[in-house]
């Protein structure tokens, strides 16, 4: 059967060949441009995200729109002149595919602007605009090229031969064949009937496999999330199909035969720069630049495909790339988390690690696939592919990818969930009086019994409803809230009932497919107390006035402790009552990331870097992987007031007696997390009503005015803590003031480079304000010691500790309302503070 359609005595010359080669020129130029506008910007719009993420500035909503309009002008401009003036219809093609690709760049890059929390309404509007280009872009009007696909008759060369496949194959010079272009398909028709072609399932196998390094890296985030993302990648698969159809193909090879080899190589360029500026609009900030590696190669997998369906003499239709790109696109959108993909979790082996693992290997696929495919699909002489050879590679490549992921991948579906905060929270007004020890304790259990009886009669219907609904609600006393699966459905439906005062969405870290290796410390044992120890004083108060913190209990909330540290093993509390890990549910203190050993150290720790040494601690885990959640800080935080055994339920069986003196709190709660400014304030409210000192770090995000700024820093409740180096000098990193209405931070301490326990025994020197942040807590370990009526009097102890403070050095230039909006009252002064304690 011949290729060649249409009345055989009519003819159509071949279109005017353009003179010079200049239009070869200024495609191949507008072609490397629009790369090199394209990723660079990208990668640059990524990279302002993280910037503003790790200094705790507001999001620069601006930012993609910009990057939108600039990209799409720049890459576009160029392109739409290459559709519309060269006679060339292969240039014209590219400019047509390059035109199309700016455009639905320019769209979907716009949708950025959409906050990262609400990432099923970016999915679903992704999904849609992809799905409108496709159909309005397919039913633009076409200019017919002078080839068979055009559907007008071409004259047959007299060497045309019947090919392997039915297709017809001219001999070329030195024995090479060519191949002529096959009638474009038709509705229904693509790839031979209703049923899938050959080259379509060769397409359906070969993004399978670009998909298969995903599903062993990645994690499904919600259903509705993952179905989204399923049909939005769909949509850029249809996309593609119409950019890089069979009018591409067709007017890439107009009218005359063309040497497969040529086909493959051209071909692959034109649509690698088509798919480059698509994959730049697929996903949210960070979940496109996979893309933009692995997609590419795939330009040259469609053009062996292509060739494939001329050998075939039947006509592939836009199916392939459909499928190809579709798969392939499915990874970086279905698997990966964009939030999870940031220079915040660049440091250890995780998410960041494993999506450029991902990438790496799904690249190195898509290589090995143009190679393979142009090897064995466009050499002189290959044979059609069968139908049912190609059936059972997209088979077993399926198969495959079920094994992967069931075996080395993480099954299941780890969306967010929602924590509702309830409008009634507890009254906590006209509570006991007392001195000391016995009045905090008496404090505390009111305080828990309030909160507990509040939650209990308040939650009740709610918490029914959603467990009939089988979203496993999970209830909250520190904070009157309800922690619940679900996503933008139901979070309406929670907002809109009358006891529901609003609904946040919780960050939930995806499972990674190996831990990072724990953390060890590589540096030995001080000699003696550490430099920081002796700047505030604490080493004169263990020799001069015999205090170490003894009787007092410092409460860690953190990545863990390593319970067997030489520094910290012997402080451990013990009973069944002193560690909590909410995430992993260990049963005896560990630490994988070494944050909490180090801050601890600081507080409690013995062989001279902890300023209480003599105090105990109990320890929660409330950071996975550097991330936490408003759900894990009030696992924790409620832990503190009110510790229970392995298994206990925390409304029930809670312990209030046995609640630590003190706590120190080394972390933020950030809105990437899902924290409002209000959030964990009834939470660290609630302890201070109980008598329970709560100190936070002012956070690492100076030196930005106003950087005090994510729970629980900015609350009045709580003695929030920045950072000095060795010379008392205010460190750049160091958030500042003012918190609002509020002057923040209330005081200094050492910050830079301080050594302290890491895992495994070692050490380890570390910046940060969470490394002065315990050496408060253990400051207020030593005045409790010191003077036990002082155990719960925070009024009176934060009035000794700001009027005891050393005067800190401000660097030059540094305003932000004043002195106490950079340091508060400036160096924590250990053995003043001490002193003045004792003398009442």
């Amino acid at each position: 059967m011949t290729m060649l359609t249409g009345p055989p005595a009519a003819s159509v010359p071949l279109p005017p060949r353009e003179t010079g080669p200049w239009p070869v020129v200024a495609a191949v130029a507008t072609g490397v441009w629009a790369v090199l506008v394209t990723v660079p910007g990208q990668v640059t719009g990524w990279l302002i995200d993280q910037v503003v993420l790790v200094t705790g500035l507001d999001r620069a909503v601006a930012v993609w729109p910009v990057i939108a309009v600039v990209t799409m002008l720049l890459a576009g401009g160029p392109a739409l002149a290459l559709a519309l003036l060269p006679r060339s219809p292969a240039v014209r093609a590219a400019g047509r595919a390059w035109t199309g690709g700016a455009v639905a760049l320019g769209a979907a890059t716009l949708l950025r602007a959409l906050p990262p929390v609400h990432h099923e309404a970016y999915l679903a509007a992704l999904a849609s605009t992809a799905a409108l280009l496709a159909l309005v872009v397919a039913r633009l009007p076409r200019r017919p090229a002078a080839t068979a696909s055009s559907g007008r008759a071409v004259p047959r060369p007299p060497d045309v031969v019947p090919g392997p496949g039915g297709g017809d194959v001219v001999p070329g010079p030195g024995g090479g064949d060519v191949v002529p272009a096959v009638p474009a398909a038709t509705p229904g028709t693509a790839g031979g009937g209703r049923r899938p072609g050959a080259v379509t399932l060769l397409a359906v196998a070969a993004g399978l496999a670009v998909l298969l390094p995903w599903l062993w890296v990645g994690a499904l985030g919600g259903l509705l999330e993952t179905v989204l993302a399923g049909l939005a990648a769909a949509a850029f698969g249809a996309l593609a199909g119409v950019l890089l159809g069979p009018e591409f193909w067709a007017g890439l090879a107009p009218g005359t035969a063309v040497r497969p080899a040529r086909l493959v190589l051209v071909g692959g360029l034109v649509a690698g720069v088509t798919l480059t500026l698509l994959a730049a609009g697929a996903g949210q900030s960070g979940a496109q630049l996979p893309g933009l590696l692995l997609l590419p190669p795939l330009g040259f997998v469609l053009g062996a495909l292509e060739v494939a369906a001329r050998h075939a003499g039947r006509p592939a239709g836009p199916a392939p790339a459909r499928w190809l790109i579709g798969l392939a696109l499915a990874g970086p959108l279905a698997l990966t988390d964009p939030e999870e993909i940031t220079l915040l979790l660049a440091a250890a082996r995780d998410v960041p690690f494993w999506v450029a693992v991902g990438a790496g290997v799904a690249f190195a696929v898509a290589v090995l696939l143009a190679v393979g495919y142009g090897v064995l699909l466009a050499r002189p002489g290959a044979n059609a592919p069968r139908r049912g050879v190609a059936g059972l590679a997209a088979g077993a490549v399926l198969a495959a990818g079920a094994v992967v992921y069931v075996l080395p991948g993480q099954p299941g579906l780890y969306g967010e969930r929602l924590l509702v905060v309830l409008r009634e929270q507890a009254d906590l007004s006209g509570l006991p009086a007392g001195a000391g020890r016995a009045g905090r304790d008496a404090r505390a259990a009111e305080v828990y019994r309030r909160l507990v009886d509040t939650a209990e009669r308040s939650q009740s219907d709610l918490r029914r409803t959603l467990a009939r609904m089988r979203l496993d609600p999970t209830p909250y006393y520190l904070v009157n809230a309800i922690s619940t699966d679900g996503g933008p459905a139901v979070r309406a439906w929670l907002s809109s009932r009358p006891e529901v005062a609003r609904v946040l969405v919780e960050q939930r870290p995806r499972p990674l497919p190996a831990a990072a290796p724990p953390a060890r410390g590589d540096a030995p044992a001080p000699t003696g107390p550490t430099w920081n120890v002796t700047l505030i004083g604490a080493d004169r108060v263990w020799s001069e006035l015999g205090v170490t913190g003894a009787g007092v209990v410092v409460g860690s909330s953190d990545s863990g402790v390593d319970g067997r540290h030489p520094a910290l093993a012997g402080g451990f509390r013990g009973g069944d009552d002193s560690w909590y890990d909410p995430w992993e549910h260990r049963r005896a203190p560990a630490d994988r990331g070494g944050h909490g050993t180090h801050t601890l150290g600081s507080a409690v720790g013995r062989g001279g870097i902890g300023v209480a040494p003599g105090a105990s601690w109990v320890g929660c885990v409330n950071l996975d992987r550097n991330l936490g959640s408003p759900a894990r800080y009030l696992d924790c935080l409620q832990f503190m007031l009110a510790p229970f055994p392995p298994g206990g339920d925390p409304l029930t069986d809670g312990r209030p007696q046995r609640a630590p003196d003190v706590l120190t709190n080394s972390w933020g709660c950030p809105p990437l997390e899902g924290c409002d400014a209000g959030a964990l304030r009834p939470a660290t409210a609630a302890l201070a009503a109980a008598g329970i000192l709560v100190v936070a770090a002012a956070g690492n995000e100076g030196p930005t005015c106003g950087s005090i700024s994510d729970p629980p820093a900015p609350y009045p409740h709580v003695l929030t803590v920045g950072a000095v180096d060795r010379s008392r000098r205010l460190t750049d990193f160091s958030s500042r003031g003012p918190a609002g209405t509020a002057a923040k931070p209330d005081l200094v301490a050492p910050g830079a480079a301080v050594p302290s326990a890491f895992p495994g025994g070692g050490y380890a020197a570390l910046d940060g304000t969470s490394m002065a942040t315990p050496q408060v807590a253990g400051v207020v370990a030593l005045m409790w010691s010191a003077n036990p009526t002082l155990v719960g009097d925070l009024d009176r102890t934060r009035r000794i500790l700001t009027e005891t403070a050393t005067p800190a050095t401000v660097p030059a230039g540094s305003s932000c309302g004043g002195t106490r909006d950079l340091v508060g009252a400036g160096l924590v002064d250990a053995y003043a503070a001490v002193r003045a304690a004792r003398a009442g």
